[in-house]
């Protein structure tokens, strides 16, 4: 279409008028050469908020993270020993004052573990909020029940789909999840590829993260996953994996099923 509004202005910069250019578009005939681009899906505006604000919180969480590595930095380099995560979720504030016997460190660390505490709270009220306010809770179960999902996942699988139906068909979704690979062959050979960044990155992520955890916490998966690592580098079987997930959910929130491994991973 933008190309048909270029030639337009090209060919008849004078007497151009919306009415021309509208006249080709509705017929459906246009300028031979010419390409329409396809019309980008609208999310609903009820559920859109609740979208954008899921994702506000991949940033909530970088900065938590971000806080909580320079704790474990301070302490490493002031100590020489090294702090875990759980411990420093278990820790009390004065255990952790105890920990560094410089002021100005001690006062800085302090300051660090107040905002990821606050972050930390923010994030769970957050996650609430969201649970709260989806629209179709019911694909909120039906996504539980496939390995490797949780309530984080499913929330975020369930928001960034939208409806199912605006999917032809399970290969569209895949695609869209960033699951199919974009390459173009000629007479079995490769002549290049698509664009690599076309798709949600959310549900991609959603999807690798769901796979890594069914490998590891669910053995039919886990057995799967072993055949294909090897005859294939590790980061193609999890992608294989999630590609999988990913158009098992298809199913699930097309239908109203749940999950069924052996028809996925048999």
């Amino acid at each position: 279409m933008l190309q048909c509004f270029a030639h337009f202005r090209r060919k008849n910069d004078s007497s151009f008028t919306l009415e021309a250019f509208a006249a080709p578009i509705q017929t459906g005939v246009c300028v031979p050469g010419t390409v329409f681009a396809y019309e980008g899906y609208i999310y609903s505006r009820e559920q859109r908020a609740t979208r954008d604000l899921l994702r506000r919180r991949f940033m909530l969480v970088r900065q938590a993270v971000q806080l909580m590595l320079a704790i474990q930095s301070s302490f490493s380099r002031s100590t020489g020993k090294q702090l875990s995560t759980n411990a420093l979720r278990r820790i009390a504030p004065n255990e952790l004052e105890a920990l560094f016997p410089d002021v100005s460190t001690r006062y800085g660390v302090l300051l660090q573990y107040r905002l990821w505490l606050t972050l930390q709270e923010q994030i769970s009220s957050l996650e609430q909020w969201v649970r709260k306010d989806l629209a179709r809770p019911g694909d909120l179960m039906r996504l539980r029940s496939v390995p490797g999902i949780g309530p984080i996942l499913c929330m975020t699988i369930a928001l960034e789909t939208g409806p199912i139906e605006r999917f032809a068909s399970v290969g569209e979704y895949a695609s869209y999840c960033r699951m199919v690979e974009s390459v173009h062959l000629s007479n079995g050979k490769k002549k290049g590829r698509g664009n690599r960044k076309s798709g949600n990155r959310y549900l991609c992520w959603a999807y690798i993260e769901a796979a890594n955890y069914a490998t590891r916490f669910n053995p039919q998966i886990r057995s799967w996953y072993d055949r294909k690592k090897a005859t294939k580098h590790r980061v193609v079987a999890i992608k294989a994996v999630a590609h999988k997930l990913a158009r098992a959910c298809y199913h699930l929130l097309r239908d109203g099923t749940e999950f069924d491994p052996k028809r996925a991973f048999g």
